[in-house]
């Protein structure tokens, strides 16, 4: 994988070229994006298929000898439990999270944008959270199993043949696979339900981006979407090629200790904070009840709790206690980044995170009146905020002005309260 897959160099002071067939395959997977979204979301469809792979895989896994001792080290009486003590852990534990459900980064937003006024998002949140944990567990059991078999013909431990992030993916687990019978095909289906995950991931990822520009732009998407999310496409791919060089898998590993974890964190809690504590969190209930009906408040009661306290207070510990035990990051076990290497990190989340103050300083400047006057001014509605059809306002928003009407297009057409 090392050697020859990625042609790894040194480390990151030695770029060296880009590997052709890597940045081919790049090339290939920004292409299948494009393609599948050049019409908009609608024709990306749906993947289901890795739901297969992933039950054929624990099917095969848990007839397998030694699969059981897989399975303990995973969930069971081999398993480590005194790394719930790392702050590392809880990180990346929610930062999968946040980005298995699209969660602080806009994807939700995004794509919940194309629903009815009235969809029951409510019920829609909670599937889908309660089927991405159960999937997360399932394929846990897939993954243990195969190792645990491989553990066995090798005659080793567990713990010596489990590796964690890219090594799992590309070393530890195609190893296993190559031990079983037919393992071509195994490992076909593998690296298949892994490219569909990752374009599934992409999909969202490119939908974000040209939703956000529909929103600012909305009648130059209306002529140039196609134009536009080709652009998105190659210029990420063009991005990407940094990620292809000798050096790549040192900037991959990189970008997600930095990028993936406190950026979204940061991004996640000051959300929280807009919405509940500026926004209103019992305006945002309301607002909530307008699209799924009335409920009574013993149903909103734990939606408060959550969203005044536990989560805020929760995400708040968290990326605390991750950059008080903050440690410079490696690559494996050999390699540790340099000082500039770790610079760059920190650039990356500033980078990510430091337009939102600057958006918000750029508001109040432009707000009238003194100091307090503005800031109050930006913590409120604007006067036209509200359900973009004149059909699902209501009492509640019927002052505000029409859209439609209005000659400097200030509401986003395909934002709605699922915002």
């Amino acid at each position: 994988f090392s050697k020859v897959a990625l042609q790894r160099s040194s480390g990151l002071n030695e770029t060296g070229n880009i590997v052709w067939y890597l940045a081919l395959c790049l090339l290939l997977s920004w292409i299948i994006v494009g393609a599948a979204l050049f019409k908009g979301i609608k024709s990306s469809g749906k993947v289901f298929f890795p739901y297969v792979i992933l039950l054929i895989l624990l099917v095969r896994g848990a007839t397998l000898e030694g699969a059981l001792d897989g399975i303990e080290y995973y969930i069971g009486r081999q398993s480590n439990i005194t790394k719930l003590m790392e702050a590392e852990v809880w990180k990346d534990a929610a930062t999968q999270i946040f980005y298995s459900l699209s969660v602080a980064w806009g994807g939700l937003v995004a794509l919940s944008s194309y629903n009815k006024f009235h969809n029951n998002c409510y019920s829609d949140a909670i599937l889908v959270c309660v089927t991405n944990c159960v999937t997360s567990v399932f394929a846990g059991f897939a993954i243990f199993s195969i190792l645990g078999h491989m553990a066995f013909v090798s005659d080793r431990p567990v713990s010596e043949v489990v590796d964690s992030g890219f090594d799992l993916a590309f070393v530890a687990y195609p190893e296993a696979l190559s031990k079983l019978p037919v393992s071509p095909l195994w490992s076909f289906l593998f690296f298949f339900m892994l490219l569909l995950l990752g374009l599934d991931s992409q999909f969202a990822s490119i939908e974000t981006l040209t939703t956000t520009i529909q929103d600012i732009y909305p009648k130059v998407m209306k002529k140039l979407r196609i134009p536009v999310t080709l652009g998105v496409c190659v210029l990420l791919f063009l991005l990407g090629l940094i990620c292809v060089t000798q050096a790549g898998i040192y900037w991959v590993n990189l970008i997600d200790h930095f990028c993936a974890g406190w950026g979204i964190l940061i991004a996640a809690v000051l959300e929280i904070i807009g919405i509940v504590y500026i926004y209103g969190g019992n305006r945002f209930i309301e607002d909530i009840e307008m699209m799924i009906g009335k409920k009574s408040r013993l149903f909103w009661l734990w939606w408060r709790i959550c969203w005044f306290f536990i989560t805020p207070v929760l995400l708040m510990a968290i990326l605390v206690w991750s950059l008080v035990t903050f440690s410079p990051p490696t690559y494996g076990s050999t390699y540790t980044y340099p000082t500039w290497g770790t610079a760059v990190g920190w650039c990356m989340i500033i980078f990510c995170v430091i337009w939102i103050p600057i958006v918000a300083i750029v508001k109040v400047v432009k707000a009238e009146g003194n100091l307090w006057q503005r800031i109050v001014s930006c913590c409120r509605p604007a006067a036209n905020w509200g359900p973009y059809l004149e059909c699902h306002r209501g009492e509640r928003y019927s002052h505000i002005i029409d859209p439609k009407k209005e000659k400097e297009h200030e509401i986003p057409t395909v934002s709605a309260f699922v915002y």
